[in-house]
Formats: C-alpha cells, structure tokens, sequence
C-alpha cells in the first residue's frame, strides 16, 4: 500500500472543535498532487467503464443532471480499495467524530459533467438505516476546483434542524431547505477546494453544490464512514431500507453492522 495513504494527519483540538460544532470541516494537504494523480485516472478509467448514463444531459431530471454516480468501486479495483481503504482518511474521519474506530458504509464516485446541473440542498442520513447520527462522509476532489466547477458546500451546524430530514435530494428539497436555512441564519460556506483538499461532513448536515460551469469534469470520490460499532436500525422509508439490503446484507436490526461490505477500517 503507498504509504502516503497511510501517513498519519494531526488533527488540532481546534479542528475537531470546529467539526464538533459545525458537522463539516475542510482540511488542506491531506493527500500530496501525485498521489491524487495516480488514483485520478483509475477511478476516472473505472467510472466510464461502469457508467451506463447515455441520455443527453438536457433530458435528464435534476437528480440525473447533478452527477454521474457509481457505487464500492473498492469492490470492482484493487488499487481504488487501497485508497478507499486509505488509514490515513480513516484516521482523519475516527478523530474528527472522537470514536475509537470507523468502518466502511460504502463508497461513491461522484462525476460533475461539463455542463452539470445543481446537486440540491439534502441531508445524507435520510437515506441510512443507521441508529445514530456517528457518520462522517470524506468529499475527496481529483483535481483542483474552484467555484465555477461546483464544489462542496455546506450550511454550519445544520445538523441542528429537524425539518427537512424527511426529503430525499430533489428540487423540492433544494426550494424547501434553501429557505429554511436562511430564515435560521446559518452560515454558507461556498469555497473552492484547493489540490490535495478534503473536505468531511455528518449525515445530518445539510449541503449541496453549483452546477458545473466549466468544460472539465468535476471528479470527486467519496468515502461513507460510520462509527465501528454503528447498530442498524428499523428503516422508516423504503431508500432506508434498499440501502440496508445493498450495503450492509445479512445485518440484522438491533445488532452491530459487521459485514462483509462494513469492513472496520480503522481502529485507534
């Protein structure tokens, strides 16, 4: 394994109090230039090979326009698992949420085409069948992206709201929540991510990201940490209970997810 996945990242008391009260954080020089190149084009050469999204991007609903989105690359390439599996994010993400260790949800390829759409305001743990609010998703872009490619961005310490956590990523969602959070006053942060920047936020925070307006495409991998011993819960809508049946098989409700596909990927 390349030992830049594996370097430790010091974590400051004032980063993990920034995350605790804020349910994102963005870190600078989490992974060096090269190493993002190395794993660019495999995930990049994996994402067009997996990809079966042929419809103009016009004819496209605003869910379809937002990205192109593969799931467990980890599973389909050993060399996307050595980075998704990267001890060095685990770390981060295991600090960050002050738990002993994190083990894998699963992962996501999230391709912005040139041209893209809006990703609308949502909270991740609508969808998750997951009994506490311990999860932590690293937003890992493959290139440097400055606003016009449309970044990550977040509403600080949304995780607070309650309303809205009902609502599936939608131009619903985006119209209902983009109001809700500027009658509660939270801060928008809308920033460029530099090379090498990583960005970490909880299930409950609610964020989005612009459309891309560049001719480039926007390659972000994503990786869905949840603390190791996360307990599945009764699923209380139907995407709950399809994410249940996909990425964690054979957990049963009441009991710790530890499965095949829930590896714990690190310990302290």
């Amino acid at each position: 394994m390349d030992h830049r996945l594996d370097k430790p990242y010091q974590l400051s008391r004032e980063q993990i109090s920034f995350y605790q009260e804020n349910r994102f954080i963005k870190l600078k020089n989490v992974f060096d230039e090269e190493t993002l190149d190395q794993f660019a084009k495999v995930i990049e050469g994996k994402v067009h090979e997996l990809n079966t999204e042929h419809t103009p991007i016009e004819k496209r609903d605003t869910y379809g326009q937002a990205f192109l989105q593969l799931f467990n690359l980890w599973q389909k390439d050993a060399l996307i698992k050595e980075f998704v599996f990267s001890e060095r994010l685990g770390q981060i993400a295991a600090g960050l949420m002050q738990v002993e260790g994190v083990r894998m949800y699963h992962d996501q390829a999230l391709f912005k085409e040139a041209g893209g759409g809006i990703t609308p305001w949502h909270a991740d743990q609508y969808y998750w069948p997951l009994s506490t609010d311990k999860t932590i998703t690293a937003w890992i872009p493959l290139q440097e992206t400055p606003l016009e490619m449309g970044p990550l961005e977040f509403s600080a310490g949304s995780h607070q709201i309650v309303e809205g956590r009902d609502m599936q990523i939608s131009d619903d969602s985006e119209a209902f929540m983009t109001k809700k959070l500027r009658v509660n006053d939270f801060k928008h942060i809308r920033e460029p991510f530099e090379i090498g920047e990583v960005s970490f936020h909880s299930g409950w925070i609610f964020h989005r990201a612009g459309a891309n307006q560049t001719d480039q495409m926007r390659r972000v991998m994503t990786v869905i940490y949840m603390d190791k011993d996360m307990v599945l819960k009764e699923p209380v809508n139907e995407n709950q209970r399809n994410d249940w049946e996909t990425w964690c098989p054979g957990a049963k409700v009441g009991e710790v997810i530890d499965t095949e596909l829930n590896p714990i990927l690190y310990e302290s």
